[in-house]
């Protein structure tokens, strides 16, 4: 049987882990076939080393999660059954830490569905992709995000997932818990690589924030407080982070 893994830490592991980020690549709607053996994609890639380099002194360790099938699968949700078995491992070999998960694509779907697993304190959906509504169906869930830290990034030029599908979802989950915040990255595709540095140094600041309490720089902080749809709109400003230290 195929089995779900965690890929090597990026990076030197600390010695004390006090804080963990799980990976979640994008995956395809339906397909059981054997996902790439070999490196993440390299946006992933990308973003676990800056998050590792960020949260060095901090005792922060970032995994990528190796699916067993490319596929979400309807029903039988793969993914989230492989994020919720990274999430007990990261339990089993760090102890009691908070994780955030940090999801791309369909990896962003999982990163929110398994978000309710009580050893997650904040979920990080990049470009996530989501159903399309359908009345006759049951809605994408988000009473299992209560407690947690959330924020969605999503290019409002998107051509591969839906970005008022990551809105609306946003919506309903801001009426349940008041700690979600999404970013609206003006112009951008789904890869969002017009605004790369940009998205890279607001993820750095959520997780920072969320796993170790460093403050929010002020754009996250003032989406978290706005009320919706303010807080769920945020535009990220071109130049974002520059003016950042910690």
């Amino acid at each position: 049987m195929r089995r779900v893994r965690l890929g090597r830490a990026f990076g030197p592991e600390p010695t004390a882990v006090s804080g963990v980020v799980l990976l979640l690549p994008r995956g395809d709607e339906i397909s059981y076939r054997r996902p790439a053996v070999l490196p993440a994609p390299p946006y992933v890639r990308t973003l676990g080393r800056r998050l590792t380099r960020a949260g060095r002194g901090e005792g922060l360790a970032a995994h990528v999660v190796r699916y067993r099938y490319r596929g979400w699968n309807g029903a039988d949700a793969t993914l989230v059954g492989d994020a919720l078995w990274a999430v007990d491992e990261v339990v089993r070999r760090y102890g009691d830490v908070p994780v955030c998960l940090v999801g791309v694509d369909m990896g962003g779907r999982a990163a929110l569905r398994a978000g309710g697993h009580e050893a997650v304190n904040s979920v990080l959906a990049i470009a996530p992709w989501l159903p399309e509504e359908d009345m006759a169906a049951s809605p994408e869930p988000v009473k299992q995000l209560g407690g947690r830290r959330v924020m969605i990034v999503h290019g409002t030029n998107d051509e591969r997932t839906d970005p008022e599908l990551s809105f609306r979802l946003a919506a309903r989950a801001k009426k349940a818990n008041r700690d979600v915040c999404r970013f609206e990255v003006h112009s951008d595709r789904h890869a969002l690589h017009q605004h790369r540095d940009e998205v890279l140094c607001l993820a750095e600041d959520f997780v920072m924030g969320a796993l170790f309490g460093s403050a929010f720089s002020r754009p996250v902080a003032d989406a978290f407080a706005a009320p919706p749809p303010l807080g769920l709109r945020m535009p990220l400003a071109a130049g974002f982070g520059k003016s950042l230290r910690r």
